[in-house]
C-alpha cells in the first residue's frame, strides 16, 4: 500500500527506475494469459510500478478494477489506477475510488478522457453536480480526490510534450498552450506528471526545461516521467503517432521505413530506437537532483519491453539469489521469432554471464540411500522429489526475451497481435485498450459525417471514405492500404447497397515477399491472402444471405461469422453442428452431441526461408464476438454526438438495433473474383 512519490524519495538520488502500463485484454483467454505475463514480467524487471488503464463505464470499467487487483492484491506491485472523469457519473466514479482503497491501490492517475457529451446523455442517476464539482478538466478530477480523501491517494497527472491536440491537422498544438492547463493540475494538488508518448528528444529536453524554470514554480520539486512506447510493428507505430500526434523525427522514421516490410527487423530497430532515447534522457534529466524514471506503454507485450530495460541497465540490482546468472547465448545479435537480427546502440546486453546455475549438473541415481558422491550422485528419493523451478529473476528475464522454449512459448503472440491478432493473445484488440471511442471530437465528427438521415446518408459516407474523399469513418481513423484498390470497384458496389464495410482483402496467391503492394516479412519469401470482408448488412438482407451462405454446396467454398447487437450469434461452425444433428436425428450418422468446435482461419500467411509458416491475420469466434462488442457500440457513441431524440439520432441507434455484422471468408485464394461474385449475385 505505497505511494510512488514515497517509493521515488527512498531511492538513492542517481538511480533510475521504471514503470509498466497494462490495459484488460478483451477476451477471458487473454485475461488468463496476462496474468502469467504480469507476474513473469514482475519477477523478472521488477518496475517500481504499474499502471492500469481506465475505460470509463460498463464491462470495461470493472475489467479494470478486476487487472488493478490482480496486480496490487495477487502479485504484490504497487499499482497506479487511471481515472476519467469526462462521460462518467458521480456514483461510479465515487464507487471507484472507494473500491481501490478497499484494494489497497493508492495512486490514481487523473485523465480528463473524451470531451464531455450532452447533458440529455447524463447518467439519469446520477446527483446533480454542485457548481465546484462540474468535471470539465482533470484538474477538476484532482480537485475532487483531494476534497474528499485527503492525501489518502497519490495523483499523477497527463501532460504532452509536443502539446495536447485534439483536431486531426492541430494548429494551436504546442507546450506553451498547454502550460496553464497544466501549471492548474499541479496547483489543484497532483503529485506527478506522466508524459504521453513521444519520439522527438528535442521537444522532451524543451518540455522538461520549460517546467522546470517555469515562473510559476509550481514544477520545481514535482516528479516528471516520460513515457515510451516500444514499436510493436511499423502499422502500429504509424496508427499510434497519428492518433496522439507524437511527431516521428525524420531521421527515425527512415530507419524503420528501410525495414517496414519485416516485422521482427522493425521491433529491432525499435529496441534500438527507444534504448538511445533512454540513454539521451538520462543526460537531460542528469541536470536535475533525484532518481530518472521511464514508463512503458506494453501494449500487454514483454519482448520488447525486456530487452530494453536490461540493454539500458534500468533493472534495479536485487538479492545474489535473485540475480544468479542464467546460461544464455551472447546478446550481440538478438532474436526474435528464429531471426537474428544485429543491434544498432545496445553495446552490452550480454549482463548474464554463463554459471553453473543452480542445478549444476545431471546427477546419476545409485541404489545407496547414501551416495557416494552427492555432487553427481542421487538416492532414489531424491530422485523422486520434483524439481523446484527455477525463478532466478535472470532465468525469468530470458523467458521474457524469448530465449529457449520457455521463453518462444511465453512469448507466442508477439506476431500476430491487435484487432486481427489470436483472441487468446493479452495484447488482441486495438492497441489503446480504452474501449470504444469514435476517436474524433465532436466538431471533428460533424465535420466528417455531418448529420445523416436516411441510411442512404450512411451509404454516401462509406463510399466517400473508399474514394478516399473522407479521412476517416467512425470505425476506422485510418485510410486504405494500397492492395484495397484490387477490390475499391467491388466494395464500392457493396456498399452502395447499403452493405457497409469495415474491413477486407483481396486474394493474392504466391506473390513475392517484396512485392511492392502485398509484401511484407522478410526477403525471399512468399505471401499468400484469402479474400474476406466484414460488414455491417441490414436483417432483411441478412436472412437472404444467410440462407444462400447455408447452403451445401458452400460448406467447403466459403467461412462465415454473424452476429447482432442482441448477441444473437450464427457461424459456420454452428450450421455444421446442426446439420450433424439433424443427421444423428435421422439416423444417417453416428450420433456426435459435442458442441461445435469453432475453427481458426488463417487469411493471410507467408512462406519464408528457413522458418514455420507465419499468419498474421486470423478471424475466428472468439475475436469475432469480442470485436463485435465494439463495433455495435460505436453505433451508439455515434449517436451521443446528436441531440437526443433527433432525426439522426433515432436513426442511428434504429440501425444498430437492425443491423448484423458479418464476416465472410472465401477459401479459394487462386480465385480473385469468388468472394465478390457469390456477394453480388
Amino acid at each position: 500500500m505505497e505511494k510512488i512519490t514515497d517509493k521515488v524519495a527512498a531511492l538513492p538520488p542517481d538511480s533510475n527506475y521504471f514503470s509498466l502500463e497494462f490495459f484488460p485484454p478483451k477476451t477471458a483467454m487473454g485475461f488468463a494469459n496476462l496474468r502469467d505475463r504480469l507476474e513473469r514480467m514482475a519477477r523478472g524487471l521488477r518496475p517500481l510500478f504499474v499502471n492500469v488503464t481506465w475505460g470509463a463505464g460498463g464491462s470495461t470499467a470493472q475489467k479494470s478494477l478486476e487487472l488493478a487487483e490482480i496486480c496490487q492484491r495477487e502479485l504484490g506491485l504497487t499499482t497506479c489506477l487511471h481515472l476519467t472523469c469526462t462521460n462518467m457519473s458521480r456514483r461510479l466514479l465515487d464507487k471507484t475510488l472507494e473500491d481501490a482503497k478497499v484494494l489497497g491501490i493508492r495512486n490514481i492517475l487523473a485523465l480528463r478522457g473524451d470531451p464531455p457529451r450532452a447533458a440529455e446523455y447524463h447518467d439519469e442517476n446520477d446527483s446533480e453536480p454542485t457548481d465546484d464539482e462540474e468535471f470539465s478538466w482533470a484538474a477538476d478530477l484532482v480537485r475532487y480526490i483531494k476534497k474528499n480523501h485527503g492525501d489518502y491517494f497519490c495523483i499523477g497527472v497527463a501532460a504532452y510534450p509536443e502539446g495536447h491536440a485534439e483536431e486531426s491537422h492541430p494548429r494551436e498544438q504546442s507546450l506553451e498552450h498547454d502550460l496553464p492547463y497544466l501549471v492548474e493540475k499541479v496547483q489543484a494538488g497532483a503529485d506527478f506528471i506522466m508524459t504521453q508518448l513521444f519520439f522527438d528528444i528535442g521537444a522532451y529536453e524543451h518540455f522538461e526545461n520549460t517546467l522546470r524554470d517555469h515562473p510559476s514554480g509550481a514544477f520545481k520539486d514535482v516528479i516528471i516521467i516520460p513515457g515510451l512506447m516500444p514499436i510493436q510493428s511499423y502499422q502500429m507505430i504509424k496508427r499510434t503517432t497519428k492518433l496522439s500526434h507524437a511527431k516521428i523525427p525524420p531521421a527515425l522514421m527512415a530507419r524503420l521505413d528501410a525495414v517496414k516490410g519485416d516485422d521482427e527487423k522493425v521491433k529491432m530497430e525499435g529496441v534500438a530506437i527507444v534504448s538511445e532515447m533512454i540513454e539521451r534522457i538520462k543526460e537531460i534529466k542528469s541536470r536535475t537532483p533525484g532518481p530518472r524514471g521511464f514508463h512503458f506503454y506494453t501494449l500487454n507485450l514483454e519482448k520488447a519491453v525486456a530487452f530494453i530495460a536490461e540493454g539500458t541497465n534500468l533493472i534495479p540490482p536485487g538479492t545474489p539469489e535473485e540475480d544468479e546468472s542464467a546460461i544464455l547465448p551472447d546478446f550481440s545479435r538478438l532474436t526474435i521469432n528464429g531471426s537474428s537480427v544485429a543491434t544498432r546502440s545496445i553495446q552490452d546486453l550480454s549482463t548474464r554471464k554463463g554459471s553453473i546455475g543452480s542445478d549444476p549438473r545431471d546427477r546419476v541415481i545409485v541404489a545407496s540411500q547414501t551416495p557416494s558422491h552427492p555432487d553427481y550422485e542421487a538416492s532414489p528419493s531424491e530422485a523422486g522429489l520434483r524439481a523446484e523451478p527455477v525463478n532466478t529473476r535472470a532465468n525469468t528475464l530470458a523467458i521474457s526475451e524469448g530465449e529457449g522454449v520457455l521463453g518462444r512459448e511465453a512469448t507466442w503472440d508477439d506476431f500476430p497481435n491487435g484487432r486481427w491478432g489470436d483472441a487468446r493473445s493479452p495484447a488482441y484488440g486495438q492497441i489503446d485498450g480504452y474501449g470504444v471511442s469514435l476517436h474524433v471530437t465532436v466538431p471533428q465528427a460533424l465535420q466528417l459525417w455531418g448529420a445523416p438521415k436516411t441510411s442512404e446518408d450512411i451509404n454516401k459516407i462509406f463510399i466517400r471514405h473508399l474514394k478516399g474523399e473522407l479521412s476517416a469513418i467512425p470505425w476506422s481513423e485510418e485510410g486504405f492500404n494500397d492492395e484495397t484498390e484490387a477490390i475499391r470497384e467491388n466494395l464500392i458496389e457493396l456498399n452502395s447497397k447499403g452493405w457497409w464495410s469495415l474491413a477486407s482483402q483481396p486474394a493474392v496467391n504466391g506473390l513475392r515477399s517484396d512485392d511492392g503492394t502485398f509484401g511484407w516479412g522478410p526477403q525471399n519469401g512468399f505471401v499468400f491472402q484469402k479474400a474476406f470482408v466484414e460488414f455491417f448488412i441490414p436483417s432483411a438482407d441478412w436472412r437472404v444471405l444467410e440462407a444462400k451462405l447455408k447452403q451445401p454446396d458452400m460448406k467447403d467454398a466459403v467461412c462465415f461469422f454473424a452476429t447482432n447487437a442482441a448477441g444473437d450469434f450464427v457461424s459456420t461452425d454452428t450450421v455444421n453442428f446442426r446439420a450433424r444433428m439433424a443427421a444423428d436425428a435421422e439416423g444417417t450418422a453416428e450420433a456426435d452431441y459435442s458442441p461445435h468446435e469453432p475453427s481458426t482461419n488463417a487469411v493471410t500467411w507467408g512462406v519464408f526461408p528457413g522458418k514455420e509458416i507465419l499468419t498474421p491475420t486470423i478471424i475466428e469466434e472468439v475475436s469475432f464476438r469480442a470485436w463485435s462488442e465494439e463495433a455495435f457500440g460505436i453505433w451508439s457513441e455515434w449517436a451521443k454526438i446528436y441531440e437526443k431524440g433527433s432525426d439522426t439520432q433515432k436513426l442511428l441507434e434504429d440501425l444498430k438495433e437492425d443491423l448484423w455484422l458479418v464476416n465472410v471468408i472465401h477459401h479459394d485464394y487462386l480465385d480473385k473474383d469468388g468472394l465478390w461474385k457469390f456477394l453480388s449475385q
